[in-house]
């Protein structure tokens, strides 16, 4: 029987991790609020250059805080973002919620001539004070910026953070750029995706209290 020599100790790898990212990442040039997120951003993809691309609104984590603190829904774009998302982390009274599956998405898509993703954002009904996530589809940013643009209430924080090569730089860029007073976290460029994503809020919740 072949047998390696790895790490077998859960806590031991996720303390080696950790040492290791903050060893390697330059989390000094960054705000102390913002260390733990760049932290969690660089252990769910193993880079640590993601921090070169990170960018994040002025009050974006005491926005995302106090959202967390009064009980509010977070949205995510995929169930898999959905999924990373560390329950035991948030406060008792969070609501999550996946549209993507809803049974009207579909045909809403058609009617409206966009993708499944980016007709489940029009099923995201309270989105005063809310938490945003997206982790996979560029659409699904548009979709949500457009809302906010027709009038809908502000979410209290954008996580944007879809991964891919076709509308994931753009809507990253449109998201930093918006003119709504969004707060908000990015990673610009083509990484992204759901683990990533989750990390946020990983990061933000773990840090209450």
């Amino acid at each position: 029987m072949t047998a390696f020599d790895y790490i077998r100790d859960p806590q031991e790898i996720y303390r080696q991790s950790f040492a290791t990212v903050e060893r390697e990442a330059e989390l000094s040039r960054l705000p102390d609020a913002v260390r733990t997120i760049a932290t969690r951003l660089v252990h769910s993809c193993g880079m640590v250059d993601v921090l070169d691309d990170l960018e994040f609104s002025q009050n974006a984590i005491e926005a995302g805080k106090a959202a967390l603190e009064a009980g509010c829904t977070i949205y995510c774009d995929v169930e898999m973002v959905k999924s990373g998302i560390i329950e035991k982390f948030l406060p008792a009274n969070i609501k999550l919620a996946c549209t993507l599956n809803d049974g009207r998405v579909p045909e809403h898509a058609k009617a409206i001539g966009n993708t499944r993703s980016a007709a489940a954002v029009d099923f995201w009904d309270e989105l005063e004070g809310a938490i945003v996530l997206v982790g996979n589809a560029p659409t699904a940013l548009f979709r949500l910026l457009e809302r906010v643009g027709e009038g809908t209430s502000k979410p209290a924080l954008v996580i944007g953070i879809p991964v891919g090569f076709i509308g994931a730089v753009e809507s990253k860029q449109a998201l930093s750029g918006n003119q709504f007073g969004l707060e908000f976290i990015t990673v610009h460029g083509r990484r992204g995706g759901s683990a990533m994503a989750s990390s946020v809020i990983n990061a933000l919740a773990g840090g209450l209290g």
